[in-house]
């Protein structure tokens, strides 16, 4: 009688295949990052995403942490008046200095949060 072969050892095939999808994935996330093409809107599951000829509205902060709203300087209680203020399929682009603190970031995502205001997005610039 003759004996097959035992078949020791791991098979990593399966392995190699994972490995080349996680990294096909990688380079092309970050490839949309180096290109600051990529906005964080935060999520939502059965929205569509708002059109190009949406109403936009402006929120820049500086990078001594001071906030603007359309060009306007506001503090933080005239601030979530004006987000409160807002129509929901506005959508509100922030310009946010590298520099400036991220409690100001915060401070202001917890207005968003509070009012459950879903479109927006952050300015970024590419890299050179």
């Amino acid at each position: 009688m003759m004996r097959l072969p035992k078949k020791d050892g791991l098979n990593v095939i399966p392995l190699i295949d994972v490995m080349l999808v996680l990294l096909a994935i990688v380079l092309s996330v970050s490839t949309f990052i180096a290109q600051g093409q990529i906005k964080v809107e935060l999520p939502s599951s059965n929205q569509q995403s708002a059109p190009n000829d949406s109403p936009t509205a402006l929120l820049s902060i500086d990078k001594e942490g001071n906030i603007f709203f359309d060009s306007i300087s506001v503090d933080l209680p005239a601030l979530r008046d004006k987000i409160f203020a807002l129509d929901s399929k506005t959508l509100l682009k922030l310009e946010i200095d590298k520099s400036s603190k991220f409690e100001t970031f915060v401070q202001v995502a917890d207005i968003l949060k509070e009012k459950g205001h879903e479109n927006v997005s952050i300015a970024t610039s590419q890299q050179q």
